[in-house]
């Protein structure tokens, strides 16, 4: 992940625009891999997304085991990733995907709001997830805003997964080790990084959080690309998860 223009440590210069996460457009539509066990479901989506103009089908498979074939083959910039598959399981799938260089961006397929296989895809770098009876229009738009390096979890939706699912509390009379981990994460962060990571935490998007704290949403964007950088992480939902870990919301 490229560093933002402009970063020079916990109390160098404020963040460049230019540097704000998300791929260039470049007129190219968005290419989508489309990843699902059911035979139906993967000619539904790639029916949905192939009729849009500024989307591509670029290819599917069936199993897990079969993405590193079709990702190679196809170049997506996004996967659609379905969670239970007989052989190689989404979670497993987005782990080796995320561990490649400049890998595409995952979007996981699930049939629960809240389950505990998702939290574990969102933390092994997927940027959100979508629900398979999810409208058509919104199926489309949750593709593009992935592409283009924002979440697709509403700030509701995160603030519900987010709460439901880390919500784990520490042995009884004793430290809790999650906590204590994030804290020292997010320890080296500036003043104004951590409030932009506090507003990531609470669901916010980039132009609640320009209204809040009261900058311009490119610079928002470049924040969040800097705290990516600083912490090591994929995308703004690792970021509030490892919020929330901390206790900071």
């Amino acid at each position: 992940m490229a560093a933002v223009a402009g970063v020079t440590g916990p109390g160098g210069p404020e963040p460049s625009p230019a540097g704000a996460a998300g791929r260039p457009s470049g007129g190219e539509p968005v290419r989508v891999l489309v990843v699902d066990d059911d035979a139906l479901v993967r000619a539904g989506l790639s029916m949905i997304l192939g009729g849009v103009p500024d989307l591509r089908v670029v290819g599917e498979a069936a199993d897990g085991a079969e993405v590193p074939a079709a990702v190679a083959a196809g170049r997506p910039d996004v996967v659609l990733m379905d969670v239970r598959m007989p052989r190689l399981d989404g979670l497993a799938a987005t782990e080796a995907l995320r561990a490649l260089p400049d890998p595409p961006e995952v979007l996981v397929l699930t049939t629960f709001h809240a389950d505990e296989q998702v939290l574990r895809a969102l933390r092994a770098g997927a940027a959100g997830f979508l629900l398979k009876d999810t409208p058509p229009a919104e199926i489309v738009q949750a593709v593009r805003r992935v592409a283009a390096g924002e979440a697709t979890l509403s700030p509701a939706v995160t603030r519900t997964l987010i709460a439901h699912v880390t919500g784990v509390a520490p042995t009884a009379g004793g430290p809790d080790p999650r906590r204590e981990r994030a804290l020292r994460q997010l320890d080296g962060l500036s003043e104004r990084e951590r409030e932009v990571a506090v507003a990531l935490g609470r669901g916010r998007t980039n132009a609640e959080i320009a209204g809040e704290l009261h900058m311009s949403v490119a610079t928002v964007k470049a924040y969040v690309s800097r705290l990516l950088t600083r912490l090591d992480l994929n995308n703004r939902v690792q970021v509030a998860l490892l919020v929330h870990d901390a206790g900071l919301v």
